[in-house]
């Protein structure tokens, strides 16, 4: 018997995504280490992340149904193997800050107790608390807290298609016990996501430098794009500038695409003309959505037509007699 993800998120297996959704929010609020100090919570964290991971993503939600974990595996089900494989990357706050886009939504509270409802939706869990300002403006009188730290990670196209592990080393200020500054080094580790977008935030709390009487700074680590010399990102979509002569153009030709990741795919223009407009799309060979990995966006083929720089006088008189008016 393999793993009942349904039974995990205490949910129907007719479930619609929103409920889906639903389930997640409320359990793994309920269960985050950084709020739920039982010994089994790290363990029903990580089981809650990889039950939402499989059921929010429509293949594998497909795959599972038919075949159970076996076929997510690879195994084979009733009608033969699946060809699909899938394991959890093992990070449920990588998926947890992807969901809440932070990993660590407690600590806008600085304490709060357990009585509130898990059930509440992201934006009133931070910002719509009865009595939050009260309660946390009175805490930061007592303790405040400097801004966040920024870092800027430059990822490869190449990354963001496959998802990478980053290991960042930090230095940072911090106050020892006979209460003068010191320094100290630390690694951090991102598992960055397929897909993740320029500008998504991964939050460090409390890693940053620390002043006397304050609470430790938040670091926070902003994805950006390297830039490509083959690729340019625009989304989950990738656009590829294809460079043909002219009379490659009005001739015809195979057009030979690189694909992201290695390959390429052959364009069949033999009996067209490939005008200055002509855009092709080739579904499928883009970057990975970042809440559905399983799918990814298009490549989008533009032509650069290269002209000559002069033409020959019998070329010329040529072609005016060919080319039509």
């Amino acid at each position: 018997m393999g793993k009942d993800y349904y039974s995990i998120l205490g949910i129907r297996k007719n479930s619609t995504d929103d409920e889906i959704k639903k389930a997640y929010r409320k359990l793994a609020l309920q269960y985050h280490p950084d709020k739920n100090k039982s010994p089994k919570a790290e363990e029903k964290f990580k089981e809650i992340a990889e039950a939402y991971e499989v059921l929010s993503d429509k293949k594998k939600r497909d795959i599972y149904d038919n075949y159970g974990e076996d076929g997510l595996k690879g195994g084979a089900g009733p009608h033969g193997n699946t060809g699909f494989t899938y394991t959890f990357h093992g990070d449920p706050r990588a998926t947890f800050a992807q969901f809440f886009g932070n990993t660590n939504p407690f600590q806008s509270f600085f304490g709060f107790d357990d009585s509130f409802d898990n059930d509440m939706n992201q934006s009133t869990f931070i910002f719509g608390f009865p009595g939050a300002e009260n309660h946390v403006g009175s805490h930061r009188e007592r303790m405040a807290q400097d801004p966040p730290v920024e870092h800027e990670i430059y990822l490869t196209l190449e990354e963001v298609l496959h998802g990478c592990l980053k290991k960042m080393k930090i230095q940072k200020k911090i106050l020892l016990p006979n209460g003068k500054l010191g320094k100290e080094e630390k690694m951090l580790e991102i598992n960055v996501q397929p897909g993740w977008k320029a500008g998504t935030k991964i939050t460090f709390p409390k890693e940053g430098d620390q002043g006397v009487n304050k609470i430790p700074a938040d670091i926070v680590f902003i994805i950006r794009d390297k830039t490509h010399s083959t690729f340019k990102r625009e989304g989950s979509d990738l656009r590829y500038t294809a460079k043909i002569s002219l009379k490659q153009a009005l001739c015809g030709c195979i057009v030979n695409i690189p694909l992201i990741g290695g390959g390429q795919e052959a364009l069949n223009y033999k009996n067209d003309i490939i005008k200055p407009q002509t855009i092709r799309r080739i579904a499928g060979r883009g970057l990975p959505f970042p809440k559905e990995p399983s799918r990814r966006g298009d490549l989008i083929v533009t032509f650069d037509i290269r002209f000559p720089e002069s033409l020959p006088t019998a070329t010329r008189k040529y072609l005016e007699e060919k080319l039509p008016a």
